[in-house]
């Protein structure tokens, strides 16, 4: 879905009133939402995201379920929604900032470090939310936990802001194993320049990471590059290519490392 849809005037009028006269920046990456964009209140800016699809209303509903469940400072906080002539309509904090810089070196690693830790450590909140086969559409049982996995920590998502990193978007959250979310990162690590063995020394640093059996992390890596190739050749869209690439070469280097170990 486009976030480029137009907003019918039911809509501008709800926001309208809770910010008067407002100019739109439209989002420039993908959303589940129909529309999606920074809106430019008086005195006051919010990022808006309104759906009208029975699959974009389902999505957003979620998502900001699960946002508010988690709430700053580790997600922007819910401002406000409402549903309006079949739209669902709602307003985030906006946090002002970039998106985090995932390349080797960068400071941002750091901060990154810190969310993952913590969201390692947070319960999932008591609402229904995805299964890790559900999310990822495949089975795995040592996936299976109770921890808050975001499952989609792509720079678009980080947002670098004076408070400290921000994690947005929680329309694909689930509950899984702790280690599932680091697993998640592996691709965007490999996209943003890191080397499949650089990753794995980002990954070390992290104790429910060094605690996995390495033939599970085999495993994952084995069925979500499978996946993700399957998904490239049904429908060879860029960003799956290169999902398809970065996965692929995390897999054969799983694969290297079990040859390496066996006797």
């Amino acid at each position: 879905m486009s976030s480029d849809t137009t907003l019918p005037q039911p809509v501008t009028a709800v926001i309208a009133e809770r910010v008067g006269a407002f100019d739109v920046v439209r989002a420039s990456n993908g959303h589940h939402a129909e529309f999606a964009a920074r809106i430019l209140g008086q005195g006051h800016t919010l990022f808006v995201k309104a759906a009208r699809s029975d699959f974009g209303v389902r999505s957003l509903r979620y998502e900001t379920q699960v946002s508010r469940a988690v709430g700053p400072p580790v997600s922007p906080a819910v401002e406000w929604h409402c549903e309006v002539s079949g739209w669902l309509v709602v307003a985030f904090e906006y946090c002002a900032g970039p998106h985090a810089d995932l390349a080797p070196g960068s400071p941002n690693l750091e901060l990154l470090a810190a969310a993952v830790d913590n969201l390692g450590r947070t319960p999932a909140p008591d609402q229904a939310l995805f299964s890790p086969a559900a999310r990822l559409g495949f089975e795995l049982a040592e996936m299976e936990g109770d921890t808050l996995v975001h499952t989609d920590l792509n720079a678009t998502n980080l947002i670098v802001t004076q408070q400290g990193l921000r994690i947005a978007d929680w329309a694909m959250a689930a509950k899984a194993a702790p280690w599932v979310e680091l697993a998640l990162l592996v691709p965007w690590l490999i996209g943003s320049g890191h080397t499949p063995e650089q990753t794995d020394e980002w990954l070390a640093r992290f104790s429910v990471w060094r605690t996995v059996d390495p033939a599970v992390v085999a495993a994952f890596a084995n069925r979500n590059a499978e996946k993700w190739l399957r998904k490239a050749q049904e429908n060879p869209a860029a960003w799956k290519r290169d999902l398809a690439e970065w996965t692929g070469r995390w897999s054969a280097y799983q694969r290297g490392k079990a040859s390496a170990t066996q006797p």
